[in-house]
């Protein structure tokens, strides 16, 4: 493997990297802006872009649509939205095909594009375009009305006060109206010929504000230049290169790529996702929500030979697919990312498609933009329980409490540093001074060892049980207890003890009729754990685990559980 890297990062290769004024590691090929990278699609033309319920797009419409609206939206005349560089646009709708018209259209017009949860209530949109005051809304009929009430508060200054342009996609038959609200379905239809508006966006723009999933308080805004999405998108073209090469195809080569992306379209793992197909010229087929069902369905009537899923759905898949004898006959790469993958999910793969199927995982972060790890193949076979090696422009380091680098072997918090990694959070210096050394390393809160700069991410730090002062890392704990054949889901927490400081706690989702019971889930993990990392609380239920829209357990509602269900805690000296 360490061969074939080197043939495609050597200087003149096509990722080879160079070193920044910043200190920081960056790609020394390639466009320099999202704007220059979208503009590369239209040589794709009638390829299929994206495959959805509710419509699909070529790329030569897909970039029309998008040339379109980007005029529109720097258009100071009437029918247009008059906005400058800069001023940011909020997108917020399901998996429509327009989100990535919407998305692109703020790259081609230099706006900053915010993709917000499409999951959220009205109030957590209130607190986002609070913090964000964008010019422009796109959002679909759903989301329209959970920000109505913030567009009315917005526009009782009078003539419009600081409401901004409200764009509509998909109303569903929902009342649309009032100051600065259009629908999309009635602006004229696209002209090809005009191709973006004339603007020369540069490098060191700011291109999105990502707002973290808020897990642990409220979001912050991740902000992200031009550059940083450049070596976001090389990222996985890299990886997907080093695949090809592994396998021994040339890179590049052969048909046109077809993926089921089940990614949220704000999520970070759909940016891996679709920056890798639009480089590629691939085709995306997207569902409205996640069947298991309807994706079995989805990847044989399109042809998929790629899925891209967090662990739940890709083990739910793969659990259906059993269940119907589904040999998935047109699939050859199955991607998880979005949470950590149980290390048997790599096992039942190889069981049920011998190696036919190249399993991928990897690592990143909202503040990453996406992978920037990746373990696959038979790298990925032979070290289920490891993120991979990271890209060429991303360094890593194991850090110690005093930030200095901890040998192979030894646990400490993972920094990473390079082209890819956000400026900052929007308008909050204290979070961003506390997230990034002076020298441009950023403190990723997790918990990894090294060996021969392979990653494995051990635990979030805030996540780490310490019981009697033994540390106790939840992701071991919950790859013991994935082993067992009736367990579907399993969540590891720590929870208050009056002695031992704290003590072991599980949630976990059975499969439907089992009699599985807690003392035979804790006979279960003593087989393989030591004493003190065995739960000494388990909570057995047949409903999926509380998670957020990006598909990470909700550690606070799992302990908020774990601890109204459990005995009161008396003091113990094992």
């Amino acid at each position: 493997m360490d061969s074939l890297e080197a043939l495609l990062t050597a200087p003149g290769a096509p990722f080879a990297v160079e070193r920044g004024e910043d200190g920081g590691l960056a790609y020394a090929e390639g466009p320099r802006t999202l704007r220059e990278f979208a503009e590369t699609t239209w040589a794709f033309g009638d390829t299929p872009f994206l495959i959805a319920e509710t419509g699909r797009l070529t790329y030569g419409e897909f970039f029309a649509a998008a040339c379109a609206l980007a005029r529109r939206f720097l258009d100071p005349g009437e029918g247009g939205y008059g906005l400058r560089p800069g001023d940011r646009a909020v997108i917020a709708m399901r998996n429509h095909p327009e989100w990535q018209v919407a998305f692109w259209a703020a790259q081609l017009a230099g706006l900053v594009a915010v993709p917000l949860n499409s999951w959220w209530t009205a109030d957590e949109f209130a607190y986002a375009l609070d913090d964000c005051e964008p010019g422009v809304l796109l959002v679909d009929g759903e989301r329209y009305e959970r920000v109505a009430p913030w567009l009315d508060a917005a526009g009782r200054g009078g003539e419009g006060g600081r409401r901004p342009w409200t764009l509509v996609f998909h109303d569903g038959g929902r009342s649309v109206g009032g100051a600065r609200v259009e629908r999309y379905v009635d602006l004229p239809p696209a002209d090809p010929q005009l191709g973006p508006p004339d603007i020369d966006v540069q490098p060191d723009w700011d291109a999105t504000i990502l707002y973290t999933s808020g897990t642990t308080g409220r979001p912050k805004g991740a902000v992200a230049t031009h550059h940083a999405h450049m070596g976001a998108i090389a990222n996985p073209r890299y990886f997907a290169a080093l695949s090809s090469l592994g396998r021994g195809q040339i890179p590049g080569q052969g048909p046109v790529p077809v993926g089921l992306l089940t990614f949220p379209f704000f999520h970070v793992a759909a940016f891996t996702g679709f920056y890798g197909a639009m480089a590629a010229g691939g085709t995306l087929v997207l569902l409205r929500k996640w069947d298991p069902d309807a994706a079995l369905a989805a990847i044989r009537d399109h042809g998929v030979a790629a899925f891209g899923g967090v662990p739940t759905t890709a083990l739910q898949l793969l659990a259906r697919a059993a269940e119907l004898g589904d040999p998935l006959p047109t699939l050859t790469m199955f991607n998880t990312g979005g949470a950590a993958a149980p290390a048997h999910l790599v096992g039942r793969l190889t069981d049920h498609y011998g190696e036919r199927i190249e399993p991928r995982n990897g690592y990143g972060l909202t503040e990453t933009l996406g992978g920037v790890t990746a373990n696959f193949g038979d790298q990925y076979r032979r070290w289920p329980a490891s993120v991979g090696r990271p890209a060429p422009a991303v360094e890593t380091r194991i850090a110690g409490p005093d930030g200095t680098p901890l040998p192979d072997g030894e646990i400490g918090e993972l920094w990473l540093r390079g082209q890819c990694l956000v400026r900052g959070y929007w308008r909050d210096p204290a979070a961003t001074e506390a997230a990034f050394t002076p020298d441009g390393w950023f403190r990723t809160g997790d918990l990894a060892t090294s060996a021969d700069g392979r990653i494995s991410v051990v635990d979030r730090i805030k996540d780490m049980v310490i019981r009697g002062g033994e540390n106790v890392y939840c992701v071991e704990v919950e790859s013991c207890l994935h082993d067992h054949p009736d367990v579907l889901e399993a969540a590891v927490v720590g929870v208050p003890h009056p002695e031992l400081g704290e003590e072991v706690a599980a949630l976990i989702r059975t499969r439907p009729g089992s009699d599985l019971t807690a003392e035979a889930v804790r006979a279960f993990a003593a087989k393989t754990l030591a004493a003190f990392k065995v739960p000494a609380h388990v909570l057995l239920q047949e409903t999926e685990l509380p998670r957020n829209a990006t598909g990470k357990v909700l550690k606070r509602d799992v302990r908020a559980s774990v601890t109204r269900a459990r005995p009161r805690p008396s003091p113990s000296g094992d």
